[in-house]
């Protein structure tokens, strides 16, 4: 279950971080609400999974899920540049998360 609670904590993640973008500082009424209140799902969701997986682990793969997700969207939804620099960046974060998954006993 702790596995389930940190994949959604990351895709919650990445929706506050797609909606304060949007919130251009926190001045529009709706993307900022949906900013804090998937913040705060986002964190309790991260606390409970820390109950049973590692700090390390646990942490690394939220903020893993969040980059890259982030980095999807701006290229997907904002316009984002696409450079081969970046997507490389991708590629190995996401090499990072798979081998920390691998190397958690949890």
């Amino acid at each position: 279950m702790a596995w389930l609670y940190l994949l959604l904590a990351g895709a919650l993640e990445v929706v506050w971080a797609y909606s304060m973008k949007q919130s251009h500082g926190f001045t529009r009424l709706v993307p900022s609400t949906i900013t804090i209140v998937a913040m705060i799902a986002s964190f309790g969701l991260l606390a409970a999974a820390m109950r049973s997986l590692p700090l390390g682990t646990a942490y690394t793969i939220w903020t893993g899920i969040g980059a890259v997700g982030a980095f999807v969207l701006g290229i997907a939804f904002l316009g984002e540049q696409v450079t081969p620099m970046r997507i490389l960046a991708a590629v190995l974060i996401v090499s990072g998360l798979v081998l920390m998954k691998l190397s958690s006993n949890a």
